[in-house]
């Protein structure tokens, strides 16, 4: 007897000592409140010592072919619980409706799974809410919210003007849309092409002569961007990426250093004596029309090669015609887009037309100048494909030699001032700066505007580094699609910044030399991990990359939850310069 007495006292004893845990429903309540016609929360209340996954909890819309949309915001935070992100506090949601739907019944599906701190992991589960929404109020609530529950990019927001505006109001648009483009460096490379075509037409030209060269440059560049978007926006296929191969490249820059060697005087670049013959005997007007096809294949192959970029207006056209196959209304968008880019040249050749020296002496330093522009333009195409620091070097012997040919090491003779001592001294700031870019490439640096980067820099990136434990960014790069997930499922729990980029991408390097090197940009990128999209292969495997995520080419940056789910509408465009990217980063 005293033995049982014994065993049953020990008994509640260890009872007693073991954790009580909850049982499922009183672990986890889940509860639905209505707020208003179109909006409700759903929380789930938790028990003591309860905690759900984040990646666990899911909302689905159980009839989502019913005309009505849904859209959840999160509203509360996850905190990291061993290596996984968790609800400690009661997770709460906002869900909101939008659509045309005259369904008034909505079923949702809440799935969750939590645990207990006491060591217990309860089975998945789901519960099931059925919503009576007024369809009537639905639809106006969405006309006078305008989507503002679903965010969206700004090429997202630009492929909305598609559907929201008249066609007149989206080719106005993107007229304007082209005139802001025309202040980016894609056009910055075209003004020498165009200005050394117009200087090569020696003493027939004029101010109507310069326009209407500059005009068929302009359409030829706009026929290319266009073309070049019907394509991509329909099939995927880059035709601009396609002509960044290298010996694409290397061919285009000799065709500009023949230029340039045939405006030093060595030799006249001139279609045959036969056909100009050809061109005479059918057109009494021979002069006013040669050349044209030369400028016209010029400001085509310059739209393809030499101004490579994406940017937000392009991926909202891109974005409409893969999504409505409508390559009527997108392909005038991007026509009117590039005329508004070639605004700028229109005015430049058109004064460079009336303006242009007289044949002698002026002239002939004019066309020299535009001779040592071209190879200018040659280095920079190359420079996509050769190393930074030789780069640098051949920035440096252009800048030197030219200073040189001025006369910098030469005295001015006396009684030699105004003009001829301004150029002297222009050689001069030529040669220092020749001299600074041998310096950088010596020390690493590889952006020619900033060829003391790494000197100069150092105290700030010292600062950097002491407040976030680094002087600069890293990246993981990949190639492709499975490379890219097998990175996100590595960084799960952690925020993931995606930089797609491309080393013949001219954005792609200013964000890479200007915005990446900013020490705040530095410091709040290292609270992500970075992965970079290298695409610049422009292969199977890349394009099917960019398909995935529906980026139609570099520069663009993608933002992943810790779940690895894309952030919709965070998606960033073209470049931007540190102060627009560190808020933008902020905001996420």
């Amino acid at each position: 007897m005293k033995y049982i007495i014994f065993l049953t006292a020990l008994t509640g004893v260890l009872l007693s000592a073991m954790p009580s845990f909850l049982m499922p429903d009183e672990a986890f309540k889940p509860v639905i409140t209505k707020k208003n016609d179109t909006t409700y929360e759903i929380r789930i209340d938790l028990g003591n010592d309860i905690y759900v996954y984040e990646d666990r909890l899911n909302i689905k819309d159980l009839d989502p072919d019913d005309g009505i949309d849904l859209h959840v915001k999160k509203l509360s935070t996850a905190v990291k619980h061993d290596s996984d992100m968790v609800y400690v506090t009661p997770p709460l949601f906002e869900v909101t409706f939008s659509g045309s739907g005259s369904a008034k019944a909505i079923k949702i599906l809440l799935e969750y799974q939590g645990c207990s701190e006491q060591g217990l992991c309860y089975n998945p589960m789901e519960k099931e809410f059925t919503i009576d929404v007024d369809a009537t109020m639905l639809q106006s609530t969405t006309a006078a919210a305008g989507g503002a529950s679903d965010p969206r990019s700004e090429s997202d927001e630009i492929a909305a003007i598609f559907k929201d505006g008249s066609i007149v109001a989206v080719l106005a648009a993107f007229f304007g849309f082209g005139l802001f483009l025309a202040l980016t460096p894609c056009v910055f490379p075209m003004i020498p092409i165009l200005s050394s075509i117009i200087v090569s037409q020696g003493e027939n030209m004029s101010a109507k002569r310069g326009f209407f060269l500059s005009l068929i440059y302009v359409l030829a560049m706009a026929m290319a961007y266009t073309i070049a978007g019907i394509l991509a926006g329909l099939f995927g296929s880059n035709i601009q990426a396609a002509l960044q191969d290298p010996v694409v490249l290397t061919l285009f820059a000799l065709v500009f250093v023949a230029l340039a060697v045939s405006m030093f005087g060595f030799f006249e670049i001139g279609i045959p004596q036969s056909w100009q013959t050809r061109i005479s005997k059918y057109s009494g007007k021979a002069g006013e029309q040669g050349g044209v096809v030369g400028v016209a294949i010029m400001g085509f192959l310059s739209a393809l090669i030499v101004g490579p970029c994406i940017a937000p207006p392009l991926a909202g056209a891109l974005i409409y015609i893969g999504q409505t196959g409508d390559a009527l209304l997108g392909g005038a968008a991007l026509f009117v887009m590039s005329l508004g880019m070639g605004v700028p040249l229109l005015i430049i050749g058109t004064g460079a037309g009336k303006f242009m020296p007289r044949p002698g002496g002026g002239m002939t330093t004019v066309t020299k100048v535009f001779g040592v522009m071209m190879l200018g333009i040659a280095i920079w195409m190359l420079s996509r494909i050769i190393p930074e620091a030789l780069s640098m070097f051949l920035w440096a012997v252009l800048l030197i030699v030219s200073a040189v040919y001025m006369g910098v090491l030469e005295p001015l003779k006396e009684g030699t001032r105004s003009f001829n001592a301004l150029f002297k001294g222009l050689g001069v700031v030529m040669l220092l700066y020749g001299v600074a870019l041998i310096y950088g490439a010596l020390t690493g640096a590889g952006n020619p505007l900033n060829p003391l980067e790494h000197h100069a820099n150092r105290a700030a990136l010292s600062v950097s580094q002491q407040n976030s434990g680094s002087a600069d960014i890293h990246f993981i790069t990949v190639r492709s699609l499975q490379e890219l997930e097998s990175e996100l499922a590595k960084a799960k729990g952690k925020r993931v910044l995606v930089d797609f980029y491309a080393d013949w991408c001219t954005s792609c390097k200013e964000l890479e030399h200007v915005t990446f090197k900013d020490p705040d940009v530095v410091e709040k990128m290292g609270t992500f991990v970075l992965i970079q999209a290298d695409v610049t292969d422009n292969g199977e495997q890349e394009k099917a990359l960019m398909k995935a995520y529906n980026v139609f080419g570099p520069p663009a940056i993608l933002f992943f939850d810790e779940s690895g789910i894309l952030l919709q509408g965070k998606t960033i465009v073209g470049y931007k310069d540190p102060k627009e990217f560190l808020g933008l980063l902020n905001a996420i």
